[in-house]
């Protein structure tokens, strides 16, 4: 990537549906210009916006689920869970034989996943869940590699604020469509969308307004990272001493390796997700920055080997 693509995925990371044309006045380019970077980053699969239904924003709980499967079995089991509307980011780490996943899920789906579909399934070994109890990581516009290209005056400028005031209006069928849609494309025109749900552009324009002010809709920036030099990603698992817990997740969410951190039920305190260049960068990150961390009395670390889905959208299969 150059220094424009860099830009570009800087400003989409702020806003995933700002227009083309605003990026465009804020980096100093055309309109076309931009639009043809992203058409470039997307179709070979380096970068592309997605929709997301916050789990808070409807009522659902996120849980991470760890299973161990048979030898071999992990690749199906993990494109079977890639195909629930209800999962993001399924991977498959530890020598193949773990598969990794987040859940969106209201009490009844949980259940029926967790006590019926998976402890039916013959390959599924050992099942392992925890539920998030405290995000640290915001999901905003902090995470180095992602949000080093702009100068300040560029970010306060393409930094998405919302349009329309909070009403908590519960999503309907139209809405259910209009998530189908941005799931597949986050960027999908108001035209396509109207005429997938049945409104018109106007409505569904200041819908996706309202449903982003209620915190119900958001626009991810799905990114492979070895596209931004990333080729090391790990999950950690980590101990931290009860009255340090809320301290130590805000240090980690500081660090740039790290792309997420939360709070966890289970056995562990505080689960996070580190990206770095390599595995000695990785080993530099847990022996210094981590190591340094008030609190941390235990760290168990799992390195990702593929990445089936992420942020919610099923990736191509390889």
């Amino acid at each position: 990537m150059d220094q424009l693509d860099r830009q570009l995925l800087h400003a989409l990371y702020l806003d995933g549906r700002a227009s083309f044309s605003r990026i465009a006045a804020v980096l100093g380019v055309s309109g076309p210009t931009v639009a043809r970077r992203y058409r470039v980053l997307r179709q070979s699969g380096a970068a592309r916006v997605v929709g997301s239904v916050q789990a808070a924003g409807v009522g659902r709980s996120v849980w991470v689920l760890r299973l161990t499967c048979a030898p071999g079995a992990a690749p199906e089991i993990a494109a079977a869970l890639a195909r629930r509307p209800d999962t993001h980011w399924v991977r498959i780490a530890s020598g193949g034989t773990e598969v990794l996943c987040n859940v969106h899920a209201d009490e009844a789906d949980r259940d029926a996943l967790l006590l019926d579909k998976l402890p039916a399934t013959r390959s599924v070994t050992a099942i392992h869940a925890c539920c998030l109890l405290h995000t640290f990581t915001d999901g905003g516009a902090d995470w180095a590699p992602l949000s080093s290209a702009l100068s300040p005056d560029q970010v306060e400028a393409l930094t998405y604020r919302p349009s329309a005031v909070p009403g908590a209006h519960a999503p309907d069928e139209p809405d259910r469509v209009l998530f189908s849609e941005l799931a597949r494309d986050g960027r999908t025109p108001a035209g396509e969308l109207a005429r997938a749900t049945g409104r018109d552009e106007s409505t569904v324009r200041r819908r996706i307004a309202s449903l982003r002010a209620d915190g119900i809709l958001a626009f991810d920036l799905d990114v492979d990272l070895r596209a931004l030099g990333c080729g090391t990603a790990a999950l950690l698992w980590i101990k931290v001493q009860p009255k340090r817990l809320a301290a130590a997740g805000a240090a980690l969410a500081d660090h740039p390796e790290v792309a997420f951190v939360a709070a966890t039920t289970g056995p562990t305190s505080l689960l996070a997700s580190v990206v770095t260049t390599d595995e000695s960068a990785l080993y530099g990150y847990l022996t210094r920055r981590l190591g340094a961390v008030r609190g941390v009395r235990d760290v168990r670390t799992t390195p990702i080997l593929r990445t089936v889905k992420r942020s919610g959208a099923r990736l191509p299969s390889r």
